[in-house]
């Protein structure tokens, strides 16, 4: 088996794992039970997304792929963290959130 053969079944393998991978979040995106749970769907779902764009990177040989997943994975860091403070400020109420802010005060 040469090299190229090898490669090309471990790409092929590696997008038929992601598709699984994909469609497995998808669903739990879309039952929740919880909106963390779903905002954590979200999240692996840029990962695998990332894992696409690394695996094609392989295939075609294009560098900037890898960039471009790197971006990816940055915007997808921050777009969790966003969430991650929907939810705590959603969690609170607006007496929670005024003793926040005479705490923060204080300090």
């Amino acid at each position: 088996m040469t090299a190229s053969v090898f490669l090309a079944a471990c790409v092929y393998i590696s997008l038929v794992m992601l598709t699984l991978a994909f469609l497995l979040t998808v669903v739990r995106v879309v039952l929740g039970p919880t909106l963390p749970d779903r905002i954590l769907a979200l999240d692996m779902l840029v990962g695998i997304a990332i894992g696409y764009i690394a695996v094609i990177g392989v295939k075609t040989g294009f560098n900037l792929y890898i960039d471009i997943a790197l971006a990816l994975g940055l915007v997808g860091f921050l777009a969790t963290v966003a969430f991650a403070r929907f939810v705590l400020e959603r969690g609170m109420t607006e007496e929670d959130r005024q003793e926040k802010r005479n705490k923060e005060a204080v300090s």
